[in-house]
């Protein structure tokens, strides 16, 4: 076929495709490696917080004791939701998808955001604080009005985390769960150029504020192709319900070339090294929780596809379990990544503004050439 672009090189997905300098993340696909501005993911999963990793991630460096005290108390001060955008989650029906709703929660928060107009770059920031303060308000709103229940306000002594999950079931959670949480938001806050960081930074690349860069990005993670596949995995683990099920289902799925959900990674090449957190917090809130059945199951599907398709279990594999025994919705699943990732698709916004340049790629012609018009009185 003709191309328009005969000395372009093509990439069908951009698989890659280097298409931006950052200094936010990076993936080290060949030897399973997951990197925050210089840090290890290991190293932060072990003894950061989700406040300091939101920090790091939005200024470049880990916080001071007083620069940390005062980034929280930010979040802190920015969690309670105006009355404009509590009407658009009220007003959702009660089947709404979580993401549609998030998505619209988060566009409609630029009307009352104080520094809505200011593009300068301390305003941005600003904006992107409330952001990742605001998310879990929404989602927990959202869940409780849907239940029939009245939304919570956050709780200033309880952490991101912490609020998160109260404000999803109106419980103060356990220190442990409350520490399991908070390592999975670390874990997802970023992963340099997937589909919804990529998506928030060409809309960023317009000139476009934060309000509208996190909002294309979670219309891209609502794509199955991209968020749920932890909400897929579990309705796996539902289905097969009991360990010596799971390897004959797995095998016939396999043997009809059906794809098993969390498994495989368009980057990492061996396990991702998120997974090795999931795995150990999700065997060991399953055991607390009486529930040591599911980690069971995975462990034999990890087994079965592994020495099978030589496939290793991605970041959402083990989340899926992680997350329902501490009685998250299976819909909410991908809301939580959103609640987490916002911090990593702000650092990039605000990258790109930094020096920014219109991210405008070109399209391989596939199409025909050199038509000429006819009347419509010819055309049959």
């Amino acid at each position: 076929m003709p191309t328009a672009t005969p000395d372009s090189a093509f990439t069908k997905g951009l698989e890659g495709v280097v298409a931006t300098e950052s200094a936010v993340c990076t993936v080290f696909g060949d030897e399973g490696r997951l990197v925050y501005r210089g840090y290890d993911i290991h190293d932060l999963a072990d003894h950061s917080t989700f406040e300091e990793t939101a920090y790091l991630l939005l200024n470049g460096d880990l916080p001071t004791r007083a620069q940390l005290k005062s980034f929280t108390a930010q979040i802190k001060a920015s969690q309670k939701l105006d009355r404009v955008v509590l009407r658009i989650i009220k007003d959702a029906p009660a089947g709404a998808n979580p993401m549609h709703v998030l998505r619209t929660a988060v566009s409609a928060a630029v009307f009352v955001d104080p520094d809505r107009g200011d593009d300068s770059r301390a305003a941005e920031y600003r904006k992107a604080v409330r952001l990742i303060a605001q998310l879990p308000t929404m989602l927990g709103a959202f869940q409780r009005l849907r239940s029939g229940q009245k939304p919570l306000t956050p709780r200033r002594g309880l952490s991101l985390a912490a609020n998160t999950l109260y404000l999803l079931t109106g419980e103060i959670p356990e220190t442990e769960v409350v520490r399991a949480f908070d390592v999975a938001l670390i874990l997802h806050a970023d992963h340099e150029l997937n589909a919804s960081t990529f998506a928030a930074r060409v809309i960023a690349a317009t000139l476009a504020d934060v309000h509208g860069a996190v909002t294309g990005a979670i219309a891209a993670l609502a794509g199955p192709l991209h968020g749920g596949a932890n909400t897929e995995a579990m309705k796996m683990l539902l289905d097969i319900k009991t360990p010596d099920r799971a390897e004959s289902w797995v095998r016939e799925r396999l043997a009809r070339k059906e794809r098993i959900m969390a498994f495989g990674h368009r980057v990492y090449r061996t396990e991702d090294p998120r997974a090795s957190h999931l795995r150990r917090m999700s065997e060991e809130l399953g055991r607390k929780f009486g529930q040591s059945h599911w980690f069971g199951i995975q462990r034999i599907i990890e087994d079965v596809v592994k020495r099978e398709k030589g496939l290793y279990c991605n970041v959402d594999f083990y989340s899926a379990t992680l997350y329902y025994v501490m009685g998250i919705p299976l819909d909410l699943y991908t809301p939580i990544f959103v609640a987490s990732r916002v911090s990593g698709w702000c650092a990039h916004v605000l990258e790109q503004h930094a020096d920014n340049r219109l991210i405008r790629p070109r399209a391989e012609y596939v199409g025909p050439l050199n038509r000429r018009w006819t009347p419509l009185r010819k055309r049959g």
